[in-house]
């Protein structure tokens, strides 16, 4: 059955690869964004031919648009809403607090309160992040373990979370919460730590690893984690949250090493170990039982294949890496 959905952020990494997984599946998708449509090699949506014929964007900004964004929604009628736009970036978040609490709390509950009185929403997917628990020190975490955030960032999205509980239990406003493990996959953002590996050991850059790379992750390849937050949107039942997550670990440390052996660099070439981030989770481990029990989900793609996929797309698209940017770059 064709549906329409709203994706918010359809420019971030996530947000783009979703509305990609959407129009596959025969899906009307129009997306919003604060930004214009970034380069191409970081729009997966459009890398095959007229895939992006049931896709329209239009650029709206969170904190400056609510009102087009609120008509928008009235006029277009999506009966499924999935909103990927935030403030990321864990660090930086230090530097200007003030902007995360804006855009992941304030705008975002002012864009509930709208969406709540508008009949057309059959579901509103909210995509949070496990950074809300803070460190899970080792230990594989339950979609009801307690907040307890350690960065500003964290703060920010814990809080518009417990918000949108108070809508769901208030309004009966049809949230349902995705917290995904650390995704990876083609078309990422060059800060990010795998693809922004992988270019220091082509081009022969520094990459700094902070606070030795101890600290532990889950990787997901962002197929398996469209496939997740599909059946989550579809299927999810209302005020409940689902885990997306593999069951592999790896240090960062350990990924950047298997980063090194596939490029052939030597890992004391590329890496220069730096002090660690203030506030930095050591761990945040998602028990993903519960998605796995209820849809019959399963991750298809293990981190040695979605590497070797995610090498292949920088190899192929160097010449056009290259010249763009590879530091973060913090939006007012």
């Amino acid at each position: 059955m064709k549906n329409n959905f709203l994706v918010i952020g359809s420019n971030s990494f996530s947000g783009a690869y979703f509305t990609k997984y959407l129009l596959e599946k025969g899906h009307n998708v129009f997306g919003v964004s604060r930004s214009e449509e970034p380069n191409e090699v970081f729009l997966p949506y459009k890398w095959t031919n007229n895939l992006d014929a049931n896709f329209e964007f239009i650029q709206l900004d969170l904190n400056l648009n609510l009102n087009e964004i609120r008509e928008l929604v009235k006029s277009r009628k999506p009966e499924y809403v999935v909103n990927f736009a935030a403030q990321g970036m864990v660090a930086e978040s230090w530097l200007t607090p003030e902007h995360w609490y804006q855009t992941n709390v304030v705008s975002q509950v002012k864009l509930h309160d709208e969406l709540r009185k508008i009949d057309c929403i059959k579901k509103y997917v909210h995509i949070s992040t496990p950074e809300a628990y803070g460190s899970s020190d080792g230990g594989w975490l339950k979609e009801n373990y307690n907040f307890s955030p350690s960065t500003p960032y964290a703060v920010s999205r814990a809080a518009c979370d417990l918000h949108l509980l108070s809508f769901y239990k208030a309004y009966g406003f049809p949230v349902v919460f995705t917290r995904a493990a650390n995704v990876y996959g083609q078309g990422q953002q060059l800060y990010r730590i795998i693809p922004r590996a992988m270019l220091s050991a082509r081009l022969g850059r520094k990459l700094n690893l902070h606070g030795g790379g101890v600290s532990i992750r889950s990787f997901i390849h962002i197929e398996d984690v469209c496939s997740a937050t599909y059946n989550v949107a579809i299927d999810g039942n209302i005020g409940e949250t689902y885990h997306i997550s593999t069951n592999q670990t790896i240090s960062i440390k350990a990924l950047v090493h298997k980063i090194c052996d596939m490029t052939k660099v030597e890992f004391k070439e590329v890496v220069e170990m730096t002090d660690d981030r203030l506030g930095k989770d050591q761990s945040y481990l998602l028990d993903s039982s519960e998605l796995r029990n209820e849809f019959a989900w399963i991750d298809h793609i293990n981190l040695d294949e979605g590497l070797k996929e995610t090498l292949a797309w920088v190899d192929n698209n160097l010449e056009s890496l290259k010249l763009l940017p590879y530091e973060y770059l913090h939006k007012i």
